[in-house]
């Protein structure tokens, strides 16, 4: 039997981990602080098998001012990472590869610039090249999900598919943070209409939800990205982990 793949989610906002709430990055504070590189390596102990790292500064700004930051994670870890941060160039994306990243995931650039995605893509393929398809109220948004598009979701994902891409992480933005449940029917609706491979991201609040993705596993769903409910320690076990954990961390610092 498959299970569905749990993926950290680490925001980063001028070298700190931030907490997105509806495209909006905030302050995240927690008992571990804020440093990423400290947190990746707690959802590795935590047995994460990939991470999804998004740099707010690159998709504000086409910053690299976190590059440093995202390399050492990668340098530390062995698992796959997958990145968010405003790719605009082949440039862009030889720098991240470079880093060690595993995945790019685009958005914006294939609305704006096709003919620069077309490049991109073309050097990298399917295997290196996914889509975030950000959605509010049926509609993809871009931009660090601040500007309205006029696409419906399924048509850009169909079109996208038309191009090659064979996965999608689909994001209900309102629910981006929120804890308030997913939108599963969303992802689903995508999966089902490309047949391609979807990572849900976005609402996830219990392990029961987590359930609900896993029984829509035979429709293209594979993957979920998490945030929020995992900082908060919302599923059975975490807190001793974390407990078990933070003792150990300190152990190897002292």
């Amino acid at each position: 039997m498959a299970f569905l793949l749990v993926i950290p989610s680490i925001d980063i906002y001028d070298g700190k981990i931030v907490r997105v709430v509806q495209g909006i990055p905030e302050l995240h504070v927690s008992e571990y602080g804020n440093d990423p590189l400290e947190m990746a390596a707690i959802w590795r102990t935590e047995n994460a098998k990939a991470l999804h790292i998004v740099d707010h500064d690159a998709f504000k700004m086409h910053s690299h001012k976190n590059y440093e930051i995202i390399k050492e994670i990668c340098d530390t870890l062995i698992i796959p990472i997958v990145y968010s941060g405003g790719i605009r160039s082949v440039e862009d994306a030889e720098r991240m590869f470079d880093a060690g990243i595993s995945r790019i995931a685009v958005s914006t650039i294939p609305i704006e610039d096709p003919p620069m995605f077309e490049k991109i893509f073309a050097k990298y393929g399917p295997g290196k090249v996914i889509a975030n398809l950000d959605i509010i109220d049926n509609e993809i948004v871009i931009k660090g999900r601040k500007v309205k598009t006029g696409i419906a979701p399924i048509d850009m994902a169909l079109r996208l598919k038309a191009q090659g891409i064979a996965r999608f992480i689909v994001t209900d933005v309102k629910k981006n943070g929120m804890v308030s449940g997913p939108n599963i029917a969303l992802s689903k609706s995508i999966a089902e209409a490309t047949g391609c491979k979807v990572t849900h991201s976005g609402g996830i609040r219990n392990k029961d939800e987590l359930m609900d993705l896993q029984n829509c596993m035979a429709s293209g769903i594979d993957s979920v990205i998490i945030g929020r409910a995992l900082y908060e320690n919302r599923f059975p076990c975490q807190k001793l982990w974390r407990i078990a954990e933070s003792g150990l961390f300190s152990e190897e610092t002292s």
